[in-house]
């Protein structure tokens, strides 16, 4: 048999025109993914309508019944028609780039409809009586009469009736529920002027009455948060960037609680989580992560959100500008002065004092940067005191005798009389008032250096403070240009030729961190020279870990991130150790270089270096 022959005679396929229904039910496999984004272009819906109220009741995780209730402007009967026809919307201009509203696509509705059964009820105040119209499975029934005060009710029910395969992919209903919840809150987070209420017989009922933007952050994550969390406020050309993070102490084993809002709208974008990380990188212990709620205000048309139909995606023109705002305003509020313009700290009084003794969770203390510039003005150290400051930066074997560690014959400090020079540090009564951390007048278990202040009393664990000191002096070298490491024969290491080209695009970065390379013919980078820091360096592993980086987040954190690394690492190994007897001058010059170390609340594993009890307190304890 000739086959040839017999394929060439097939007559081929004729293209057909899809029927509406079926186009829709394609669309829907885009938008509605599960309930929870049926219930986020509904909520979306009743905002873009101007409500002050929006309450939403659910049955079986949405898979049964989903029910949207809103005190809208409504629809009138000509536009609740359209609105169940597809790609009808009263949202968008010819100009797709200058979006103002939380729906555009008019995708949502008929994409509902044709997979479930769909009633929609609306009125407007101009109408003598409401509207109804159904949709069941893409067939249309109405509009009719209908009874119903003002705004607009969405019901649906049997969720992907119309198409079961669908329904396989569905998880537990808790599960949906769960999902559910989360949508509501994030767009609860983003309209504190709306009153959102949520209740089933699948849930517990939420309700957010209408509030600031700092209650509702307490209404949706607790008061936990807000108690533990950095105001930011900060703009660039054009940007604004509000909201809230909590400090490095306050943290989470997962993402989840990190909400991103770009223009009210949440989502989910890789460039702000990443620069999230980035941020929090030297004060977080590893997997760990901040909670925070961040609002992005700008130019529509600096921000691309028709980048998939459910909208979850953005794509910013400058993704360096977001990301370095970002950064920069989250370290900025790390390092802040916690009094003045710093973080909400910890709970304070009596029940954080209680809690410290209980639990053994350190309070307070986020850094003191911010006394850099009145520690200066007050303190002037002797030559002597200078020095010894310096060698707080030297690993510990190369300290001078004249100021190293009281060696292990030597006793504590002595409270009954010890001449002052040994272990009983003589200083003024004002002393302690004078800086933020007070005046040293106890080492305990070799490790915990007691210091008084005006208000009470410190704890500091010498060896994570000062890890934290001699890891920003190396982070301080690092800014200000790495030192590189000459090969003398350099290496070719082959690679695709999109990956040689996006690394390329970076080799001026990567020269400031003290990686030298350059495109090698189409398929071949050269690596001339790297890193003097990291020392013997796997430069293949190491490109082809950031090309699929910068392939990723179309960033190049890789390297900066394993310099830190190594930076880390040696400041723990640098550093004064855990069970070394120190002279009172040498704690108090710990205390001063503290003062003046950004994030110096944390060392750089995230953990706390020190924590401050309040007189007051302390003295409730005792009943004065």
């Amino acid at each position: 048999m000739n086959t040839h022959a017999q394929n060439s005679d097939t007559t081929a396929p004729s293209v057909i025109r899809l029927n509406e229904t079926v186009v829709n039910q394609i669309a829907a496999g885009e938008v509605i993914e599960r309930p929870a984004s049926v219930i986020k272009e509904l909520i979306e819906n009743a905002i873009d309508a101007h409500s002050t109220r929006i309450d939403i009741v659910t049955s079986s995780g949405g898979k049964t019944m989903m029910r949207v209730s809103d005190n809208g402007h409504g629809m009138s009967v000509e536009n609740l028609a359209l609105a169940v026809e597809r790609h009808c919307t009263s949202k968008l201009t010819d100009d797709l780039m200058d979006i103002k509203s939380l729906g555009f696509r008019g995708e949502a509705l008929p994409s509902v409809g044709s997979v479930s059964r769909l009633t929609i009820t609306s009125r407007i105040k101009s109408d003598e009586s409401a509207w109804k119209i159904n949709v069941s499975g893409g067939k249309i029934t109405g509009p009719s009469p209908a009874a119903l005060s003002e705004g607009t009710v969405v019901e649906v029910s049997d969720l992907f009736y119309a198409t079961p395969a669908r329904l396989k992919f569905l998880k537990t209903d808790r599960a949906e529920t769960n999902a559910i919840t989360d949508v509501f809150k994030r767009v609860a987070l983003a309209f504190p002027h709306i009153r959102f209420s949520i209740s089933g017989d699948d849930r517990s009922s939420l309700d957010y009455p209408a509030t600031t933007q700092f209650d509702r952050l307490t209404q949706v994550l607790g008061k936990d948060f807000t108690e533990n969390a950095m105001k930011i406020d900060a703009g660039r050309e054009g940007v604004s960037l509000q909201g809230f993070s909590s400090v490095p102490t306050y943290h989470r084993g997962n993402a989840l609680a990190q909400y991103f809002f770009v223009n009210g709208r949440p989502v989910k974008d890789k460039t702000l989580l990443g620069a999230v990380r980035g941020a929090y990188m030297d004060v977080l212990p590893r997997g760990k992560h901040p909670v925070l709620a961040l609002f992005l205000d700008l130019d529509p048309h600096m921000v691309d959100v028709n980048v998939h139909p459910a909208k979850a995606d953005v794509r910013f023109r400058d993704a360096g500008l977001i990301r370095g705002l970002i950064v920069g305003s989250l370290r900025q509020a790390i390092s802040a002065d916690s009094e003045e313009d710093g973080p909400l700290t910890s709970r304070a009084g009596a029940e954080a004092m209680m809690g410290a003794f209980k639990t053994q969770q350190p309070v307070g203390g986020q850094g003191f940067s911010g006394y850099q510039e009145s520690f200066t003005n007050a303190y002037r150290p002797t030559s002597r005191e200078a020095q010894a400051s310096k060698d707080w930066a030297r690993p510990l074997d190369q300290a001078p005798q004249s100021y190293g560690a009281l060696n292990e014959s030597q006793t504590g400090f002595d409270i009954t009389g010890a001449p002052s020079g040994n272990v009983a540090h003589e200083i003024s009564e004002t002393a302690s008032s004078d800086f933020p951390l007070g005046a040293a007048r106890a080492q305990l278990h070799k490790n915990y250096i007691v210091s008084q202040t005006e208000k009470g009393l410190v704890i500091v664990d010498q060896h994570a403070a000062h890890e934290r000191i001699v890891y920003e002096t190396l982070k301080s070298g690092m800014e200000n240009g790495i030192p590189s490491q000459l090969l003398l024969v350099p290496e070719i290491i082959d690679m695709p030729e999109e990956d040689v080209n996006r690394l390329a695009g970076f080799a001026d970065e990567f020269q400031k961190l003290g990686l030298e390379i350059e495109a090698f013919g189409p398929g071949a980078i050269a690596v001339r020279a790297t890193p003097a820091l990291l020392g013997e360096t796997n430069s293949q592993q190491l490109l082809r870990d950031l090309a699929d980086e910068i392939a990723e987040w179309n960033s190049a954190e890789g390297l900066e991130a394993k310099l830190h690394h190594v930076a880390a690492t040696m400041a723990c190994h640098g550093s004064v150790r855990s069970g070394r007897l120190l002279k009172p001058q040498e704690m108090d010059v710990l205390l001063r270089q503290m003062e003046s170390t950004p994030n110096s609340g944390q060392c750089n594993h995230g953990r706390p270096t020190f924590i401050e009890l309040d007189l007051k307190d302390i003295e409730r304890l005792f009943g004065r």
